[in-house]
């Protein structure tokens, strides 16, 4: 059914959920993953302000929380025997960054959680699942 699943994660306890919820449905499959991470460019808007830290130091610090992230991943995945890749993308957006990457590392589905905001919340925060339902012309699947 589905051969290559991409499962994004960003570190939140619900993004841990989704992604050993995908690396067991990958798992029931025979199904090998791609766990992806989206890393947030350092912003130029405000160069004016104040900033503790230099554009070198922001890159190499969530740099390495991202690799962090990835490493903590590839160990789960490795336990359930399901083989793996991990990668990190550098974006503004990380919808598109998910979308990009399905398609790059030749996914036929995305697995990914979704936070649940509803209401005033949804509207005001965006949902990155959301945009990525939106736009992909891979195949979604939302775990809640």
């Amino acid at each position: 059914m589905y051969s290559k699943i991409l499962i994004p994660t960003d570190g939140s306890e619900l993004s841990d959920k989704a992604l050993e919820a995908g690396v067991n449905f990958a798992k029931a499959l025979g199904s090998s993953v791609v766990i992806a991470t989206v890393i947030e460019p350092y912003s130029y808007s405000n160069l004016s302000e104040y900033r503790p830290e230099s554009i070198d130091q922001y890159d190499s610090r969530v740099r390495e929380l991202a690799q962090e992230r990835l490493e903590g991943a590839r160990e789960l995945v490795e336990k359930k025997e399901v083989p793996c890749e991990v990668v990190a993308f550098k974006s503004f957006s990380p919808a598109e960054a998910i979308i990009d990457a399905a398609t790059e590392y030749g996914c036929d589905l995305i697995f990914m959680a979704s936070h649940g905001r509803q209401g005033l919340a949804a509207v005001l925060l965006g949902s990155e699942t959301q945009k990525v339902l939106t736009h992909s012309k891979i195949p979604v699947m939302v775990y809640r």
